[in-house]
């Protein structure tokens, strides 16, 4: 009799370990985005980071920190549905910065199995605008 119990209760046990929980789970089309070359002329810059929850559970982002004040990360603010896609915008502003090369980092927060989840842009900011850096390129060519 206490065999047939401690089975049972085996076997019980086994089956609410099986139950997994389900969560949601971000996958993005990109994790970096290269903004290129661009000049100190134009130094705010753009992109987009596309993501999907290809999990089972709706998503959520808590937050979302960038590795300096010069990049800011407009994130969804609702819940994202299993299946569903949406955006992340990130703005790099570059206008009291030393021309030269640069990777920023984002740490978006989510619910999600793991909660942290890293996202950069890069590229290359010249003091001289591209347009007058691509002619004196060509003349030099010549």
């Amino acid at each position: 009799m206490k065999t047939k119990i401690f089975v049972f209760l085996a076997i019980f046990t086994m089956a609410l370990g099986m139950q997994a929980k389900k969560f949601p789970e971000i996958k993005f089309e990109k994790t970096t985005i290269d903004l290129g070359t661009f000049s100190m002329d134009d130094p705010i810059q753009k992109c987009t980071f596309k993501f999907t929850n290809v999990g089972d559970a709706k998503l959520v982002i808590t937050s979302a920190h960038a590795s300096c004040g010069c990049t800011v990360a407009d994130y969804p603010k609702d819940f994202i549905a299993p299946g569903a896609s949406a955006e992340i915008t990130v703005t790099y502003d570059a206008s009291h910065k030393m021309p030269g090369r640069f990777k920023k980092s984002i740490q978006v927060f989510t619910n999600c199995k793991e909660e942290m989840t890293r996202i950069f842009i890069q590229g290359d900011m010249t003091d001289v605008p591209v347009s007058k850096k691509e002619n004196a390129t060509a003349k030099d060519k010549k």
